[in-house]
């Protein structure tokens, strides 16, 4: 965890909503000098501000409205923070709450130098890994509507079928295999919008793959060479990770990848573990995809992924084999080096 802690003659708390922003400006001695809600525009934020711009920092929760403000800010030369929400939730954690309350205890906490610090996505790749991510939630229904197909057959007991449905071409005729006229017409709707699907995707997947080799294609082609991680996984990593340099250690990378766990301790007492939801979610499908078609045609991973289930069970031995992909990852990253297989097996 990281903090702020600069010092400032003003510190300004804003509690950011669609509508509407509150902002606390605090001096260096803790006394509010401005406490007041405001349009979320840039103009009226700026003009609030003015009188205090000549030594400010400005912070913000981390939450889906930031990327305006953080832009602003920037173009205006103003120092930014974005406030990492769940530590913050944990500090500041009271018996009221509302929009005062929080930009003043966001002001408080920028102030004393305990605000937790998020990383600010650069504003040239933003977008595109946004873009991405809208990517992973259209093919996640896509899943879905081929499920709901799954089950529905096996709902009415009907044989299983032949070819994966997966396949544009392998769906014709599916219809009759339906009696009921209500099904029949509730899997026309799912193969209808699984056609829209199969429209859209591969040409989005094409685009974004020509923006990668923009931003940085060095990068994406040295996470290609990992084997079992093809163009959407290193899509995902790339844009996911942003600049390898923010991770001093490749443990704080692994950490921020979900692939390791906070062993909860007290009184020299492990009570389990905590922090699962801190972290990139993304990177952590990332790499468990790429952990199952690691082994894909590759018998010297599966004779290594035997080996540690024997010691630690299937399920242990993949979160084993995910962690030290993120690892490889890391390093091929930082050295700017291409997957070396022996090397790999040898750790």
């Amino acid at each position: 965890m990281k903090f702020y802690t600069n010092q400032h003659k003003f510190y300004c708390g804003v509690d950011l909503h669609a509508r509407t922003m509150y902002i606390c400006i605090l001096d260096s001695e803790g006394k509010i000098v401005l406490h007041k809600n405001i349009k979320s525009r840039p103009d009226v934020f700026l003009k609030t501000i003015e009188h205090f711009r000549r030594d400010i920092v400005v912070a913000v929760e981390c939450l889906f409205l930031w990327y305006w403000i953080a832009d602003l800010c920037s173009d205006e030369g103003i120092p930014f923070v974005l406030g990492h929400a769940l530590y913050m939730k944990a500090i500041h954690g009271g018996k009221a709450k509302n929009d005062r309350v929080d930009s003043y205890k966001i002001a408080t906490l920028l102030r004393g130098g305990m605000l937790p610090m998020s990383y600010v996505y650069p504003r040239q790749m933003r977008a595109t890994r946004d873009l991405l991510r809208r990517r992973t939630h259209l093919m996640r229904k896509r899943s879905e509507l081929l499920s709901h197909i799954q089950n529905t057959n096996y709902q009415y007991n009907l044989p299983d079928m032949e070819k994966k449905i997966s396949r544009k071409s392998n769906r014709e005729g599916l219809l009759d295999r339906f009696s009921d006229e209500s099904v029949r017409k509730s899997m026309e709707l799912d193969l209808r919008l699984l056609d829209i699907y199969d429209e859209l995707l591969p040409r989005l997947e094409h685009e974004i793959s020509l923006i990668a080799k923009v931003h940085d294609a060095d990068a994406y082609f040295r996470i290609r060479s990992v084997p079992g991680i093809g163009r959407i996984l290193g899509l995902t990593i790339l844009y996911e990770i942003g600049d390898i340099k923010r991770f001093p250690s490749v443990g704080d990378f692994v950490s921020y990848s979900r692939l390791v766990k906070s062993a909860k301790e007290s009184g020299g007492k492990r009570y389990g573990t905590s922090g699962a939801k801190i972290g990139n979610v993304h990177l952590k499908w990332a790499f468990s995809e790429a952990a199952v078609l690691f082994l894909r045609r590759n018998p010297e991973a599966r004779a290594y992924r035997d080996k540690l289930s024997r010691k630690h069970g299937k399920a242990k031995s993949m979160s084993i084999l995910s962690h030290k992909l993120a690892r490889a990852v890391y390093f091929i990253l930082k050295r700017k080096d291409v997957f070396d297989m022996n090397k790999f097996m040898s750790r």
